[in-house]
Formats: structure tokens, C-alpha cells, sequence
């Protein structure tokens, strides 16, 4: 089975999975190790940089008992050199299981469809699936249910909140998603929170959506690889900056790097209301529990 966006999984495989993270988390704890993936081996592919997907997967596979391979871009010749299709053939036979930090999601489609074990977006373009579990887990462990919360989300229609918007919806969360025109995000990921019953509310005013949340959540205006949209977007975004009067008394989450300045100032990310360091802290923990959880289907 390959996670490569949240929907993935059913509503009830979402579920267990969280509680499996959940579980894990509280029977062993911070730096602790276990033998629940005793002798395996996760192949991780990046193309793009990463502080928490690498620290967070090779730490998790550490705790389990397993062992985590960094294939960075030049290591191997993803795409370059060799077709990807070959390449996640050859991986399918070293390692237990892949998770593949790229830009383009097709590259991600044509692991999971040559690889014989399973694959895990970390990242494209499109798709942020374990950023999504990490949430999901900060938003349950902050209010103990998902049954009567709200979010705002503020900021770009990315990847990261469009997996999101795909999660809330699966679990029932109340989303409001404000974006400025033409930001916002695409039909189809519209479509599929749609199938779920649960479809956000869009606007264009940052005022408006965080007025009746429970939490506000962000994430950076330019991402990696759009760097020559910055001033563009810079200008594009004016008004939709987390300040400590925005946020108010709000939890704040952000997927992190932050761009203090930008989407955040310094005093709303560093204040009493920011819940940022356990999310990230939770992109461990919800990892794990996805790891263990797939190693179980096999």
C-alpha cells in the first residue's frame, strides 16, 4: 500500500493510524527504541532539502529498530541517467519501504506503481501527507476530539494545505481556508473533501476566517523552487500576515521553516499561543505510527 496523499487511506485506516502514533508515543516515549521494526530498512529519496522529514523518518526507524538509507540528489540517478521506474524497482529489492521527497508528484506515482513495497510521499509539489497526520495528531492531542473544532487556514493553497483540507475533512474538522484570489486551492483536491461530506469554506479575508476558529494555521507564501514569484507574491499576500492580533488567543500551527517577517511575524510564532514545536515533534511520532501501521498490512 502507497500513502502518497492522506486520502490514501480511509477515514478509518486515518484513524488508526493516529491512534497508532498516539499509542506509541505515550507507551515509549521521547528517544526510546523498540523492535517493532525490527531489521527493516527505509529508502529515503530527496530531491528537495529537509530538516524535520529527514531527522524525523530516520529517527523514528532508529526508535523502532529499523534503519533509514539518505539517497540525497547526488547519490543517485533518480530521473537522471535512470528512469524512475527503474530505480524503484532496484530500491523494492534492497529496502522494506520508500518515502520520496520530490517536486514533481508524478515522480512519486511512478515509484509507488514499479516499487514492490510500499512508498511515502515526504513531499511534492502537490501533496504534504505526513505533514497532514502531524496535524491531525497537534489538533487531537490539544482538544482530545476532532468533534466541534474549527481551523482557519491563512495563507497559500499549497501542497501542505491542500493535504490539509483533504484530512480535516476526513476527520470532521470545521475548515476555513482564506487565500487571495487566485491562490487558493485546486478543484479537484475541492472535489475529493467534497466526498467526504466535509468541504471547507473559502474566502479572501484573513479577519473573516479566523472569527470563529479554534485554530489558525499557516505556512510560507514562497515555497522552495519559487523563488523568482517572491516579490510577486510578497505584494500578492499583503494583509494575510499571523500577527498577534490576527491570531488573538488562538493556537498557532505552522509546518515550518517559517519565514518570520512574512506569513508570521517573530512575536506571534514565538508567543504563549504557538503550538509549532509540537507539531513538528508530532511529524516523528505520526511517522512512526504510519510505518508500524503499514509494516501491519503486509
Amino acid at each position: 500500500m502507497d500513502i502518497l496523499d492522506v486520502d490514501d487511506l480511509t477515514t478509518d485506516e486515518l484513524v488508526t493510524v493516529l491512534d497508532r502514533a498516539a499509542a506509541i508515543k505515550a507507551d515509549h516515549g521521547e528517544g526510546s527504541t523498540s523492535d517493532l521494526l525490527d531489521q527493516q530498512t527505509l529508502g529515503m529519496i530527496f530531491e528537495k532539502p529537509s530538516t524535520r522529514t529527514r531527522v524525523s523518518f530516520e529517527t523514528g526507524m532508529t526508535q523502532l529498530g529499523g534503519h533509514a538509507v539518505f539517497l540525497g540528489p547526488d547519490d543517485i540517478h533518480l530521473g537522471h541517467g535512470e528512469p524512475v521506474k527503474d530505480t524503484a524497482r532496484a530500491l523494492g529489492r534492497y529496502v522494506d519501504f520508500i518515502m520520496a521527497r520530490v517536486f514533481d508528484h508524478a515522480d512519486a506515482e511512478e515509484l509507488a506503481e514499479y516499487a514492490d513495497v510500499p512508498v511515502i510521499n515526504g513531499l511534492t509539489d502537490d501533496a504534504h501527507p505526513c505533514q497532514t497526520l502531524a496535524d491531525l495528531l497537534t489538533i487531537r492531542a490539544q482538544f482530545g476530539d476532532f468533534e466541534d473544532v474549527s481551523v482557519a487556514w491563512v495563507g497559500d493553497g499549497n501542497n501542505v494545505c491542500q493535504s490539509f483540507v483533504i484530512g480535516a475533512a476526513m476527520v470532521g474538522l470545521d475548515l476555513t481556508v482564506a487565500t487571495p484570489e487566485g491562490y487558493g486551492i485546486s478543484d479537484d483536491v475541492a472535489d475529493r473533501a467534497a466526498g467526504f461530506g466535509n468541504a471547507p469554506e473559502t474566502t479572501h479575508d484573513p479577519e473573516a476566517a479566523v472569527a470563529g476558529a479554534d485554530v489558525v494555521y499557516s505556512d510560507v507564501w514562497v515555497s522552495m523552487g519559487q523563488e523568482d514569484k517572491r516579490d510577486q507574491k510578497l505584494a500578492d499576500f499583503e494583509g494575510f500576515q499571523i500577527t498577534p492580533d490576527l491570531l488573538g488567543d488562538r493556537p498557532f500551527m505552522h509546518c515550518l521553516p517559517a519565514h518570520r517577517g512574512e506569513e508570521v511575524t517573530d512575536a506571534a510564532i514565538e508567543s504563549e499561543n504557538a503550538v509549532v514545536w509540537n507539531q513538528a515533534e508530532n511529524r516523528l511520532h505520526a511517522q512512526k505510527g504510519l510505518l508500524v501501521w503499514l509494516s501491519e498490512q503486509a
